[in-house]
């Protein structure tokens, strides 16, 4: 977590009105609006480039005649209530990758199981021969294989969504500054 007195890094967005970063589509009204995807696709592409502890600051720059009084803490609740949003659908799909490793682990404990099985029955009825030796490391390897996607989600698959919740957390709790023009 960033220390109290360590310096936001800056992410500068600069719009002619205020509903330029606001989802056009979206039929809320505006304080539950959600982000515009192009405003978010920046923010996102801007921040995965600064450092990974400091805190963040968005800075909005708008013309004087643009702003209304509130619209900073719109702005900012808006922001926070979007990426902590998506930071809550990374818990989702954290927790839908883990069940579905945990599934893929369990069929394929039982295909290696199978195989481990099948091999040793192979030996017992025909003997140790190369045919055999050659089948059951087949088995045995395949058995291994079965278990590949489940260690692959384990070990590897789970550090994207953890960093992206990270950066999306990091980018609910931004600063946003008006900056006027």
């Amino acid at each position: 977590m960033a220390t109290p007195h360590q310096v936001p890094a800056e992410i500068a967005i600069q719009v002619g009105d205020v509903r330029q970063l606001i989802n056009s589509l979206d039929p809320s009204p505006f304080r539950t609006r959600d982000l515009d995807r192009d405003a978010e696709e920046h923010v996102l592409g801007w921040a995965r480039e600064l450092p990974g502890t400091a805190p963040i600051a968005v800075s909005v720059h708008l013309p004087a005649v643009a702003v209304e009084p509130s619209t900073q803490d719109e702005l900012r609740e808006i922001f926070s209530r979007h990426f902590g949003k998506a930071a809550e659908a990374c818990n989702s799909d954290l927790r839908e990758l883990l069940r579905i490793g945990r599934i893929q682990l369990a069929i394929g404990f039982v295909v290696l199981l199978l195989c481990l099985g099948a091999g040793q029955f192979l030996i017992a009825t025909f003997g140790n021969g190369p045919a055999i030796q050659f089948i059951e490391q087949g088995l045995l390897i395949l058995g291994w294989v079965a278990n590949w996607k489940p260690l692959e989600t384990f070990l590897y698959d789970w550090w994207p969504i953890i960093r992206r919740r990270r950066l999306l957390r990091r980018l609910a709790a931004a600063e946003i500054r008006l900056v006027l023009s």
